[in-house]
């Protein structure tokens, strides 16, 4: 399925547990350090630097640019060291968001009640990822080196939607269908 950002209420309906996406538009970066000072920014009521509504954060931390392209490798970071800051992210309008590895019940919770999406991509496929990155400009926190907030321009990365916004969860789908598999 070819999707669009910003992600739409309408849209985030139609999406399973387990459906391939390709996402082509706008996503943000950010990673442990900026989902802290995001989430202080929002509790001191104070504008972040950018809008989170029908936005996606990837959790990467891009590796410097070669010459000739927009950004190094960008494969995703495990995702829960970011639970903890979801819930008040999520409530604040994030729609969506991209990494790997299992997310919290906490979050899994916050996702269905702010029908919100997480997507997963492969980890290890960063250098093939970053040919789906056709721009990247640092927005905010430069100091932070590659957790700086990036808003990326991409085309067709590809995706999987681990977490829908009724809780189904790719995961422990995969490991039902493990466990009642037959042994050879």
């Amino acid at each position: 399925m070819q999707i669009k950002t910003p992600l739409r209420d309408e849209l985030l309906l139609n999406l399973k547990a387990g459906d391939e996406v390709f996402i082509s538009g706008t996503v943000y970066t950010a990673r442990d350090a900026t989902h802290k000072r995001l989430v202080e920014l929002i509790k001191k009521n104070e504008p972040l630097p950018f809008s989170l509504k029908g936005q996606i954060i990837y959790y990467v931390g891009p590796t410097p640019a070669p010459p000739g392209r927009p950004i190094g490798s960008a494969g995703p970071t495990t995702s829960s060291r970011m639970d903890v800051y979801i819930p008040t992210l999520l409530a604040s309008g994030l729609k969506g968001m991209i990494g790997k590895g299992k997310r919290s019940k906490k979050v899994i919770e916050a996702i269905k009640k702010y029908k919100a999406v997480y997507f997963v991509t492969i980890g290890g496929a960063g250098a093939l990822l970053s040919q789906c990155i056709y721009e990247a400009k640092i927005i905010a926190y430069p100091e932070l080196g590659a957790e700086a907030i990036y808003e990326l321009k991409v085309k067709r990365l590809p995706l999987f939607v681990a977490n829908d916004i009724e809780g189904n969860d790719l995961y422990e789908m995969g490991r039902r269908l493990y466990q009642l598999a037959p042994c050879p």
